[in-house]
């Protein structure tokens, strides 16, 4: 058996559901994301920055792409004879399937993995957050302070704090209590779901806690832990980390990128974000385009102007267009004298000629406000907009469309038309 120090269990299995049509055929950490990465490639790369060498990746949701992506683990270093990665779907066992319940649950019916490893800590991680941070430190605090279970924590605003799992902590950072999404918090530490264990505790907690249905770390194997009196201690982050679960934060998160001085930066040298790219060609600016403060993916090729706006691989924006405060995925095409303003469009996506997004006066969405709001235009996966259309904001459109779609060639301002099948 090999003995490691610590392995990291990342949890991706999530559907993101409030990311509407961007997550209707694949999981949330295979979103596209900064023009050329996938939500997923940022926790991956934190682990082969910080020494982390054995990462098992828990899928569930339509792990396709999101398994097509990590393969056997090379940008990541992490094509490995001994660790490595290692996906890790919900499997049948004798006599029954059973699918991963809840976060905890999916850790305890991989018991076997971890096992293998025998490994003093298991770092708990989430796939769909954007950050960068080095777990060693972390790793290291849990040492000195002779904790059991250490959670990562930061400070959020009073007033969102119960939407997360809030701790109590002295003054030596020892946590006094922990309240799963309390009505009235009384602390703004909010738990950011990264958690190291000793691994003989986690192994006790989920066989303990094993019977509980959608079994939880929020909700069950720490106040299990808590309950038992084990040291826990509060692991205080100050760095970015952003939870791009909306579509608005999901577009706020990507528009940051672009910033004069971004607060999350893709180039420094000695944090490097690894993803799985393409072989493509470099990008083409033709000599009337415009572009102002974009990122651009290789392969792309601009005839029209592009403003503040991030654009993936292989992209086509012809000449005429002009796209404004957008995110643009990979190989999609976009034909000539097109307004795209505030839009974000999935991958593979192809629209006609003199199409309009984005330019109607807003309107709440008609089916879902919660998911299609801030006056953005959405545009799922592999869709096709016929030319000469008109779509306005917190709109959505996912499928093969055409004209006779359009009633007078526009659909308004909160509109949703998703084609059967989609």
């Amino acid at each position: 058996m090999v003995k490691k120090e610590m392995i990291a269990m990342l949890l991706a299995g999530g559907q993101g559901s409030r990311l509407g049509v961007l997550t209707s055929k694949m999981a949330k950490p295979a979103v596209a994301f900064g023009g050329k990465y996938r939500i997923i490639d940022f926790p991956l790369s934190n682990c082969i920055n910080s020494g982390i060498d054995t990462v098992g990746v828990l899928t569930q949701y339509q792990p396709l792409k999101l398994n097509t992506h990590i393969g056997i683990g090379i940008p990541w270093d992490l094509d490995r004879n001994i660790g490595g990665v290692t996906v890790l779907p919900p499997y049948e066992k004798s006599g029954e399937s059973e699918w991963y319940t809840g976060t905890a649950n999916a850790i305890f019916q991989n018991l076997e993995y971890m096992e293998n490893y025998n490994p003093d800590y298991v770092l708990i991680l989430s796939g769909d957050h954007i950050y960068k941070m080095d777990y060693e430190v972390m790793l290291d605090f849990h040492k000195e302070s002779g904790s059991e279970v250490t959670i990562a924590s930061m400070p959020v605003p009073i007033e969102e704090a119960k939407r997360f799992g809030i701790v109590i902590t002295d003054e030596n950072k020892k946590i006094l209590d922990f309240e799963e999404k309390p009505e009235n918090p009384r602390s703004n530490l909010a738990s950011m779901g990264i958690y190291i264990f000793n691994w003989r505790v986690l192994k006790e907690a989920l066989v303990s806690m094993a019977d509980q249905p959608n079994l939880d770390f929020g909700k069950h194997v720490i106040p299990y832990c808590h309950g038992k009196g084990m040291p826990m201690y509060s692991y205080e982050f100050t760095g970015y980390w952003k939870d791009v679960g909306t579509l608005s934060s999901y577009w706020e998160a990507n528009m940051e990128l672009i910033d004069i001085v971004p607060e999350f930066n893709l180039y420094e040298e000695y944090w490097k974000i690894y993803t799985k790219s393409e072989v493509l060609p470099p990008q083409y600016i033709a000599a009337d385009s415009v572009i102002e403060r974009c990122i651009i993916g290789e392969g792309t090729e601009i005839y029209g102007k592009v403003y503040n706006s991030v654009i993936g691989c292989g992209v086509i924006i012809e000449e005429g267009t002009v796209v404004r405060d957008s995110i643009i995925m990979n190989q999609t095409k976009i034909g000539r004298n097109c307004t795209i303003d505030k839009a974000i469009i999935d991958e593979e996506v192809v629209i006609g000629d003199c199409v309009e997004l984005g330019t109607l006066p807003e309107k709440e969405n008609d089916t879902r406000p919660d998911i299609y709001n801030s006056g953005l235009v959405t545009i799922g996966e592999r869709s096709v907009l016929p030319g000469h259309v008109k779509i306005g904001r917190n709109a959505v459109v996912s499928g093969e469309t055409d004209a006779e779609d359009y009633p007078n060639g526009i659909l308004d301002s909160g509109g949703t038309l998703i084609k059967a099948g989609e």
